[in-house]
């Protein structure tokens, strides 16, 4: 760096230099984040919030002020990289509700990893610099006496005045807005931090005695029918429940390079019942959220993993349901117990046994514990011994084709065409589809050892694998091939649903809309058990034509899938947008306010319920 350069940075005050600075990285963070990019506007959103706090140094500190500049500058840094991370995987702005994640990182570092483009590095360039100065000790001692000259303290007010009036201007007008994005751009991305730490988004608590599977059905829009179809057909047979990990729709009938990505679940899906609109639940604990919502039939927490945030309530669920129809319950998952909580979350659910990975061991590790060829194959002799003492209702929990999806070379199964080489995109189809050679491999196990013929087998995707923010352009462009169209926020969170009897299930694809909250009405009517006395928020797939999903987390608040579309609000209702799905427009019907009100209502009821539930006993 040339000396002239050196000499302009000394020049300046501390003020001046890390308001260009954050303003910068501020631009970085508007450019991977919101749609238009950066504009003349975060000025005024984020600049202010930098100049109160910079003039509380100049009003305070009176010594090490250039310490107290670079703290701020460090921790502002911090946010910006944060909230730039959270949403290239989730697609939304990182609160501090996310602090609850902290200690999962570490487990999931190769995933985070993976997220990170090398631009976004240009956010700790003020760091080089920095480095440079070290280098210059003389010019960067006359760089800390010059920032100990105090400022005009008139100035000064003026300004800290100036920047709070600015900061609440931009806060106040905007707190009603239901899209979190668009509430943090219109904010202000550290003006939202702040107003998310302050406020209190919660809902009323609507009365227990309100709450009534009437009164959810009429939010729903759905009538329960007096003979239901398929009542009972299975009664008496096992219940499998298998969660594919990052299993999205589109892998359902896939060819690449004119190789089959999925040819078990193929079978499956051709052989047996398909639900094709199927979508995800799931909230901040992603797979956990999964396991919560599939077992209880009520939604995520506004906030926050189920597996944290409810588990300290006694769960009705589908684990108790079963048991007290003479089931014996278990869920088998390769990751350790503690991980998202899960110890808790079982007990609250009412499982009867959790195998984890201190059961299965460490042989043949993918990620973080067992691969799934040993899931299956040891769940499988588990099974076997227990279906010699009545009938058992187990889930299973994948964990190859987990995010990033670099599995070892020794599990690949599939030769990739050379554009998909090295591509995110790629790394997922070959993940999947070593995920969906283990499942072949179980099922012949099942059949071998006569469990397939006396089960109900109900497989199912936990939540994306792909998210849109996450992908380049060419991985853009590989979506677009497969699609024949661009991919778009419905298919990111389009996953399948098949359930599979021998002698019940006959081949049909229903393109009834479902979620993940539909799975338990739906077994429970095969399996002939009545949810008479137990709330739910999931409707039987197999009776009901439309439905009414609202979604959580991965979409703005208020966002909600029906029949033909799937909407997510602007600021309120009046400006969101109605998104077809499977990009049929022509299909598409616009999305009623009354639908979106009920959908909120929906939330809030279910919310309302989980939290009046008593605690979990001993």
């Amino acid at each position: 760096m040339p000396a002239w350069s050196f000499r302009r940075i000394f020049q300046l005050r501390p003020f001046v230099f890390f308001t260009l600075i954050l303003v910068l990285k501020s631009m970085l963070a508007y450019f991977v984040i919101f749609d238009g990019g950066p504009s003349w506007t975060l000025l005024m959103t984020e600049m202010p919030f930098f100049w109160l706090l910079f003039c509380l140094i100049e009003w305070f500190a009176s010594k090490r002020k250039l310490v107290y500049y670079v703290t701020v500058n460090l921790l502002v840094t911090a946010i910006f990289f944060a909230v730039i991370m959270y949403y290239k995987y989730f697609g939304i702005i990182v609160t501090y509700h996310a602090l609850e994640q902290i200690n999962q990182v570490t487990a999931v570092k190769s995933s985070v990893f993976s997220l990170l483009a090398p631009y976004y590095l240009f956010i700790f360039l003020d760091i080089v610099v920095f480095v440079a100065l070290l280098a210059r000790r003389k010019r960067l001692v006359d760089w800390k006496r010059m920032s100990q000259l105090p400022l005009n303290k008139a100035v000064v007010s003026a300004l800290f005045i100036v920047s709070l009036a600015l900061c609440l201007f931009n806060i106040l007008p905007n707190r009603a807005s239901m899209n979190e994005i668009v509430k943090a751009e219109d904010m202000g991305i550290l003006n939202y931090e702040v107003y998310t730490l302050f406020s209190d988004p919660k809902q009323p608590t609507i009365p227990m005695s309100e709450i009534t599977q009437a009164a959810i059905d009429q939010e729903k829009g759905i009538t329960e029918p007096a003979e239901p179809k398929y009542h009972g057909a299975a009664k008496g047979k096992n219940l499998i429940i298998v969660q594919m990990e990052a299993f999205q729709n589109f892998l359902i009938g896939l060819k690449i390079g004119g190789q089959e990505v999925t040819p078990n679940m193929n079978k499956l899906a051709k052989e047996h019942i398909y639900f094709s609109n199927f979508y995800q639940q799931v909230g901040q604990g992603n797979t956990s959220d999964a396991e919560f919502v599939v077992n209880t039939s009520f939604y995520t927490p506004p906030a926050g993993a189920a597996s944290v945030v409810y588990t300290n309530h006694a769960l009705p669920s589908l684990p108790k349901l079963l048991q007290a129809n003479g089931y014996q319950t278990a869920t088998f998952h390769t990751n350790y117990v503690e991980f998202w909580n899960r110890s808790d979350l079982y007990k609250a659910l009412g499982f009867e046994k959790y195998y984890d990975q201190n059961w299965f061991g460490h042989d043949d590790t993918v990620f973080f514990g067992p691969s799934d060829e040993v899931l299956y194959k040891k769940t499988a002799e588990q099974l076997d011994a227990m279906q010699k003492n009545g009938p058992f209702y187990s889930q299973l929990i994948t964990m190859s084709s987990h995010h990033p999806f670099s599995i070892p070379p020794r599990k690949y199964k599939i030769t990739l065409p050379p554009e998909y080489e090295g591509t995110f995109v790629g790394d997922y189809i070959r993940a999947q589809n070593y995920a969906d050679y283990a499942l072949g491999l179980f099922i012949d196990d099942l059949k071998k050892r006569g469990i397939w013929d006396n089960s109900v087998f109900v497989i199912y995707g936990d939540h994306l694998g792909l998210p849109i923010y996450s992908l380049n352009n060419d991985e853009k462009k590989l979506m677009k091939d497969i699609y024949g169209r661009d991919y778009a926020n419905s298919d990111m969170i389009n996953i399948p649903l098949i359930i599979s009897s021998p002698g019940v299930t006959t081949p049909m694809e229903l393109k009834e809309t479902g979620g993940q909250s539909d799975i338990m009405p739906t077994v429970a009517n095969l399996l002939g058990i009545s949810l008479q006395d137990h709330i739910h928020f999931g409707q039987d797939l197999l009776n009901q034509p439309s439905n009414l999903l609202p979604e959580r987390y991965y979409l703005p608040t208020g966002s909600l899938i029906t029949n033909t579309q799937m909407f997510i609000p602007g600021t309120t209702f009046k400006d969101g947008t109605n998104h077809p799905l499977h990009g049929n427009a022509a299909a598409a019907v616009p999305t009623a306010e009354d639908q979106y009100t009920r959908s909120l209502k929906l939330l809030q009821l279910s919310d309302s319920y989980v939290t009046q539930l008593p605690p979990v006993g001993p």
